[in-house]
């Protein structure tokens, strides 16, 4: 179910920042503790204009052949580029560098990839690792049962840095049917976080998107990726 979208593109970022303020209040965390990442795939330049003129401050991409010319456009702007999609790894080089972080890692080999063209960038990449929370088929990520061992493994990169986890649940029409998957994820994220594996840290969970991240919020997100409650039905 689409969430409902009314008004111009600031009334609908003030909107979801109130509600995400709400969500934080109702579960008793500090306000600020959960960042919004508004997801601008298929928005015009102009259009992300208007949002950021609004309050937007982190800008989500899940392309990189869109991301590179918008990021581009918006070189003078006080904002911060996330990377949101399927990342192959042919790719990696061009977006090294660009984003603060790359939501999606979602194998091995494709954190090894960015942890290589970060070391010849000379930088270091933050990454979050993709869960596969439903175990659905189709989706991509790590099986909850693999995740442990796949982060241990990729600790050994020394040009990335795992900052936390992230998902995208089963689809539904019911907001808080997804309550139990993003409660699986911040457990999941505390069981890691309590084996200590050194230079690992489960401080970020990006969980929750147009219609459901008043519940992700509730359960533990501390980023949620908004799209269509902000810029209106994507046009692929």
């Amino acid at each position: 179910m689409e969430a409902l979208v009314e008004g111009t593109i600031a009334q609908r970022v003030q909107s979801v920042l109130a509600k995400i303020r709400s969500a934080e209040e109702r579960a008793g965390r500090p306000a600020g503790s959960v960042r919004l990442v508004a997801a601008t795939k298929t928005v015009t330049v102009d259009r992300m204009k208007e949002g950021v003129s609004a309050g937007l401050t982190i800008l989500g991409e899940n392309r990189v052949q869109e991301a590179l010319p918008k990021v581009a456009a918006f070189s003078e702007a006080p904002v911060r580029w996330h990377f949101l999609g399927q990342l192959q790894r042919r790719k990696v080089r061009s977006v090294i560098g660009l984003f603060e972080m790359i939501h999606s890692v979602d194998s091995v080999e494709l954190a090894q990839e960015i942890d290589r063209r970060a070391g010849e960038a000379g930088c270091h990449q933050s990454v979050l690792i993709e869960v596969n929370i439903g175990n659905e088929p189709t989706k991509a990520g790590f099986s909850p049962a693999d995740v442990t061992q796949a982060v241990t493994t990729m600790a050994e990169f020394s040009h990335i840095g795992i900052r936390g986890l992230m998902t995208i649940p089963p689809q539904t029409d019911h907001p808080d049917s997804v309550r139990p998957y993003f409660r699986k994820l911040h457990e999941l994220a505390q069981q890691i976080a309590a084996c200590r594996i050194p230079s690992v840290k489960m401080d970020e969970l990006s969980m929750g998107m147009s219609n459901d991240y008043e519940v992700a919020i509730e359960e533990g997100a501390t980023l949620v990726r908004v799209g269509t409650a902000i810029f209106g039905t994507r046009h692929v």
